[in-house]
C-alpha cells in the first residue's frame, strides 16, 4: 500500500483524473444519449466526435504549457495552470447548461472550449505526476490515472443521465460543474508545495523529446500494446447485441460492471507493477487477453453461452484493459523527463489516442466484411505478436519491482 506521506499527492491525482474524465464521460458518454432522447438526428450527434480533436492534438501546445509551468530550481506553477484551465472548463459547463441543447452548435462551441481547457490541464497534471512521484509510487500513480478515468467516465456518462431525468439538462450539468470545480480545487491545493524542478537550461520541446531513445521506445510500445489490447474493444457491445442481449442489459454491463471491474483492474495493476514490475504485468495482461480473444473467437462460431461471452467481454474490456494500461503508463512515467514531463507523457498519450481512433474504424470494417470470428482472431494474432515483441525486447524495458 502507499505510504502515509504519499496519500496527499495520490489523492490529488485521483481528484484531477476523475474531474477530467467526468467531462469526457459527459461529452462522449452521456450527452449523445441525452441528445438522442430529445430527438436530435444521428448526423448532428456525430458532430460530438469533433471534440476529441484537442485530446489528439494537445502535444502541439504541450511544450508551451510545460515551458511556463516548470521553473528550473523553483516550485512548478502546476496549481496556477489548473486553476486557470479549470475555471475556463467550469465556466464552459455552466454556460452549456444555461444555453440548453437546442440549437446544438452553441453548446458544441462551449464544449470545444471545455475540451481545450481540460486537455491543457491534463498536460500539467501528467507533468506534475512525473515530477513528484518517486519510482516506487508509479504503480499507484497510474492506478489513479486509469482508475480515475473509469470513475469519472461513469459519473459523466451515467450519473449525468440520472440527474438529467431528475432535474433537466441545466441542473445536471451545473451539478457536475460543481463537482469538477471541487475536485480540481483539491488537486490545486495538493500541488502547491511540489518540490523544485531540476535545473536544466533546455526549453521543453517536441524535438528534444523525440531525440531521446526512451521516447521512441515508448511510442513503439504504445503502438504495439494499443493494437493488441484495443483492436476489438469497440465491437464488444455490437457483438453482445448480435448475440441476443437486450440493449438495456448491455448498457448496465458496460456501465456499472465496467466501473467496478475497471477500477479493480487499475488497483490490482498498480500493486502488480510495484510487486512484479512493468514487464511482467504487461505480459500477464497480454496473455490473459489472448485467452479472452480465443474464447470470443470460438463463441462467435457458437457453442458458448451468451452470459459467458458477456463475462469475457467485461473482463477483457474493463479489468484487463485497466490492469495493462496501468503498467503501460507506469513505464511511460519512468521514461518521461522531469524537466518536460508533460511534453513526453503527452506524446505517449496522443499515440494511444490517435491509434485508438484509427483502429476502431478498421475493426468495424473487418467485423462487417469478415465476421466477428475473424475480428477476434486478428486481435488474438496482434496480441501474440505484441507479446513476442515484449519478450524479444525485454532489455528495452527496465522494470525492477518497486
Amino acid at each position: 500500500m502507499p505510504r502515509a506521506g504519499d496519500a496527499m499527492v495520490l489523492s490529488g491525482l485521483w481528484a484531477a483524473y476523475i474531474a477530467q474524465s467526468v467531462i469526457g464521460g459527459l461529452t462522449w458518454g452521456g450527452l449523445p444519449a441525452v441528445l438522442r432522447d430529445q430527438g436530435l438526428p444521428l448526423d448532428r450527434i456525430g458532430l460530438l466526435s469533433l471534440l476529441i480533436a484537442p485530446w489528439a492534438l494537445k502535444f502541439l501546445w504541450s511544450p508551451r504549457i510545460e515551458g511556463w509551468r516548470i521553473r528550473p530550481g523553483r516550485s512548478p506553477r502546476t496549481a496556477q495552470v489548473i486553476l486557470w484551465t479549470g475555471t475556463v472548463a467550469v465556466a464552459g459547463l455552466i454556460l452549456s447548461g444555461w444555453l440548453g441543447l437546442v440549437p446544438l452548435l452553441p453548446v458544441l462551441a462551449c464544449l470545444m472550449v471545455v475540451a481545450i481547457a481540460t486537455s491543457t490541464a491534463d498536460i500539467a497534471v501528467d507533468g506534475h505526476a512525473v515530477g513528484v512521484l518517486a519510482r516506487r509510487q508509479h504503480g499507484w500513480g497510474n492506478a489513479a490515472q486509469v482508475g480515475g478515468a473509469y470513475v469519472g467516465s461513469a459519473i459523466g456518462g451515467g450519473l449525468l443521465l440520472v440527474l438529467t431525468a431528475a432535474m433537466g439538462w441545466q441542473g445536471a450539468v451545473w451539478a457536475l460543474a460543481a463537482l469538477v470545480a471541487a475536485l480540481l480545487g483539491w488537486f490545486a491545493l495538493t500541488a502547491r508545495n511540489a518540490p523544485p524542478a531540476p535545473w536544466n537550461g533546455a526549453e521543453p520541446s517536441l524535438r528534444r523529446a523525440l531525440s531521446r531513445l526512451e521516447i521512441r521506445k515508448g511510442l513503439w510500445l504504445a503502438g504495439s500494446f494499443v493494437l493488441a489490447q484495443k483492436f476489438a474493444l469497440g465491437m464488444f457491445g455490437p457483438f453482445l447485441i448480435d448475440q441476443g442481449l437486450p440493449l438495456v442489459t448491455v448498457g448496465l454491463l458496460s456501465g456499472f460492471g465496467s466501473l467496478v471491474l475497471g477500477l479493480t483492474g487499475a488497483v490490482i495493476g498498480g500493486a502488480s507493477v510495484r510487486r512484479f514490475g512493468v514487464h511482467a504485468t504487461l505480459l500477464a495482461a497480454l496473455a490473459v487477453q489472448g485467452l479472452c480473444m480465443a474464447g470470443l473467437m470460438l463463441g462467435a462460431a457458437g457453442g458458448i453461452p451468451v452470459p459467458v461471452l458477456a463475462g469475457i467481454c467485461l473482463l477483457s474490456g474493463s479489468a484487463l484493459l485497466s490492469f495493462g494500461f496501468t503498467a503501460l503508463y507506469a513505464q511511460f512515467m519512468r521514461w518521461s523527463d522531469q524537466a518536460q514531463g508533460g511534453v513526453d507523457f503527452t506524446l505517449f498519450q496522443c499515440m494511444d489516442g490517435g491509434l485508438s481512433m484509427a483502429i476502431g474504424t478498421i475493426a468495424g470494417f473487418l467485423a462487417q466484411q469478415a465476421g466477428y470470428g475473424t475480428l477476434f482472431g486478428t486481435a488474438l494474432t496482434l496480441g501474440l505478436i505484441s507479446g513476442m515483441a515484449l519478450v524479444w525486447r525485454r532489455s528495452a524495458i527496465t522494470t525492477p519491482a518497486g
